[in-house]
């Protein structure tokens, strides 16, 4: 079937604004994704009902099985999520959870002490997304369910710390795919001298949308800022109400009574400790792997460069089952209590999985309509030079926004930088480039299409649309001072100029937020 280019149309833009729209009016997340989809498959079929109707079921088809082969990404995801449903279930069963609840109450004994673990953990755990966002939930929310804290806030912490310290982390899957990418620009415009490696790291205090992001989720999490809706979500959270129970439970919680009396908190400290330590092991070992087999010499950020992330989870999600089993034994579980998490965690995992697969559709077919290439298509060449960074910014985290992808716009988008600042000024280059990765994962924060964002509302046990109707405020905020600081670097030429402003900004912002919004 040949599609129908919208490469140069504005109409590559309706389907994103379908379903961001919809999922703002309706609140009803599946069914958003679905119409953005439908309007989508329209547009690229010429409006055939029939074509239509085939390209919707061909690209349904190949998130599971592409080019005559397993679509493995997509799979071991959906596999690892269903894993990680399982050794929740296992975790709160064999008591583990409460234990470990009752212990953080006796040595985190506040809620904000909860939330500085959760944001600390977030940083601390950094060498994927994916794995931050599911793992940090999975060890702070029995912490912060007993501090009282909603999980609408657990999530911002999440999605708020994972992707900014993996985007400025060199030695993270997020870090190895830029500096590939970084590689490539600058050979192309024969600075291959100046080092990827090297590049990435001077761009660290460019990229303004993560620092700030950072320092404004640890002044969330020290003050209890609430701004917006989130405001509701704790006050409820206090009256011991942590999610809106009008809307069923959320994907990733559970509630189950056949729980073992005789669990302690190493029934979960030990399962997720080897979690970590197996996810650690093969990132790099399934790096070597591919590096063995290209005939490549071992590094480790060779190795990171060429991790196979979604078999890593399917790895270390595995044995971290496996070894929730094992430690179950001496509590002399009956068969019903392993079948029994079984059935729970499969069915919390369940919503998290039918809009993951439902954003990969829309990603998919939003990818056909070429809405990125659009969206860059608008930056033209009557822009001022030192307003570029500013607007690249912009137009990133629209891409991001409306594709649901950071990382599909760090490919568009970075080359395309590359260019603008070699037609224009080539100094910049370095600058617009980190300014293409702050927009990126500022667009990423405000998607709900975003799977990044889905799965953080999915560690968090947070309904979905309250996690992004509560995260919007605090990423409008900082993307708007790091947009400052553009603007400021951009006029002095100086990333020290545009990084003390912008912190002059935030500093501001976050003592009138304190005084409107903020309780301990």
């Amino acid at each position: 079937m040949e599609l129908t280019s919208y490469h140069d149309s504005m109409l590559s833009l309706a389907a994103p604004f379908v379903a961001l729209g919809l999922v703002l009016l309706t609140r009803r997340v599946v069914l958003s994704l679905l119409c953005g989809a439908l309007v989508a498959a329209l547009l690229l079929a010429g409006f055939s009902p029939v074509d239509t109707a085939t390209l919707l079921f061909d690209r349904f088809v190949a998130i599971f099985w592409d080019d005559g082969a397993l679509n493995t990404w997509n799979v071991y995801i959906l596999a690892f999520l269903l894993l990680l449903g399982i050794l929740s279930a296992l975790l709160t069963i064999s008591g583990g959870t409460r234990a470990f609840a009752d212990w953080a109450r006796n040595h985190v004994k506040t809620k904000r002490g909860s939330r500085l673990f959760a944001a600390t953990l977030g940083v601390v755990i950094f060498i994927d997304d994916y794995f931050n966002a599911l793992a940090v939930g999975q060890i702070a929310r029995p912490l912060t369910d007993q501090q009282g804290v909603s999980r609408a806030k657990l999530a911002y912490l999440i999605d708020s710390t994972s992707a900014p310290i993996c985007v400025i982390s060199p030695l993270s899957s997020w870090g190895a795919y830029i500096i590939g990418l970084i590689a490539t620009v600058l050979a192309s415009h024969n600075m291959a001298a100046e080092g990827a490696f090297n590049a990435f790291i001077s761009m660290i205090p460019m990229n303004f949308y993560a620092i700030f992001g950072l320092v404004m989720v640890f002044a969330v999490a020290w003050y209890n800022i609430n701004i917006g809706p989130m405001k509701a979500h704790e006050d409820n959270a206090a009256n011991g109400q942590l999610y809106n129970p009008a809307n069923g439970e959320p994907a990733g919680d559970m509630s189950i009574s056949d729980e073992l009396s005789n669990g302690s908190a190493n029934n979960l400290l030990i399962p997720i400790f080897a979690l970590v330590v197996s996810a650690v092991f093969f990132l790099i070992y399934t790096g070597y792997a591919n590096l063995a087999a290209a005939d490549q010499p071992f590094s480790i950020m060779g190795a990171f460069a060429e991790t196979d992330v979604a078999l890593t989870l399917l790895w270390c999600g595995s044995i971290a089952v496996f070894v929730a089993f094992v430690m179950m034994m001496p509590q002399k579980p009956s068969i019903s209590h392993y079948t029994g998490a079984l059935k729970h965690g499969t069915q919390a995992m369940m919503p998290a999985v039918i809009i993951l697969v439902c954003a990969w559709l829309l990603v998919g077919l939003i990818g056909s309509l070429e809405t990125g290439k659009y969206l860059a298509s608008v930056v033209g060449d009557s822009i001022p030079h030192n307003a570029l960074p500013a607007v690249i910014f912009i137009v990133a985290g629209l891409m991001a926004l409306a594709t649901g992808t950071s990382w599909g716009t760090f490919g568009i988008m970075l080359p395309i930088a590359g260019d603008m600042a070699a037609a224009t000024d080539i100094s910049l280059i370095m600058p617009m480039m980190a300014a293409v990765l702050a927009g990126a994962v500022f667009g990423d924060h405000c998607s709900p299409i975003s799977d990044t964002t889905i799965l953080s509302s999915t560690g968090a046990g947070s309904h979905h649309i309250d996690h992004v109707t509560t995260q919007l405020p605090y990423a409008l905020f900082t993307a708007a001072i790091s947009f400052i600081g553009y603007l400021v670097f951009g006029l002095t030429e100086s990333i020290a100029a545009g990084l003390v402003v912008g912190f002059i900004c935030l500093a501001i912002l976050i003592a009138v937020l304190r005084q409107r919004h903020g309780n301990a």
